[in-house]
């Protein structure tokens, strides 16, 4: 017998996991909050969907993160206030974010999220952590084609300077 062998969910973590799941599950609830907030600012339909989908992701990945941490012993991170509902016209022009601007936030985020998902799994000894953190990561590389497609829609995307005129190649 291996070490660390048979079933992984009745494995310890070790420190890096279990501050990792306690982590993710903090940045989960609040991407919660703040796309609940984001979702009252939108105007675009399409995208008011996305932000559904992500607040739908970031209550899963929450209740997940949570239930291996207490299965485990460890107190999960704490829950924040929900957020009470806002109309869109009652959002000052001034203080509301626009679409373009949520659309840039949450493909940022989701892309910074993504490479933590990597990252954990690629520190993961536990493969149900790391088989956990590969789901997630398909799924926000999913959502995140979501938004591009609809950035590029939209005309929202603001994309880096592109490189348009390309050597020509010379034979030998």
């Amino acid at each position: 017998m291996g070490i660390l062998s048979g079933n992984p969910k009745d494995q310890p973590l070790h420190y890096g996991e279990a501050f990792d799941l306690w982590a993710f599950s903090m940045k989960a609830k609040g991407c919660i909050s703040v796309y609940r907030a984001y979702s009252y600012h939108a105007g675009d339909k399409e995208l008011k969907k996305i932000l559904d989908d992500m607040i739908n992701q970031a209550e899963l990945e929450s209740e997940e993160c949570d239930e291996i941490l207490i299965h485990n012993g460890i107190p999960s991170s704490p829950t924040l206030p929900a957020r009470p509902e806002a109309k869109l016209e009652d959002i000052p022009v001034g203080a509301r974010f626009t679409d373009i601007e949520i659309a840039s936030m949450i493909a940022t985020d989701t892309a910074a999220s993504m490479a933590i998902c990597s990252q954990i799994m690629g520190k993961s000894i536990r493969e149900d952590i790391g088989a956990l953190f590969g789901k997630y990561h398909v799924t926000k590389a999913a959502l995140g084609l979501k938004m591009l497609e609809l950035s590029k829609e939209k005309g929202w995307l603001v994309p880096p300077p592109l490189h348009m005129k390309r050597p020509e190649l010379v034979e030998a």
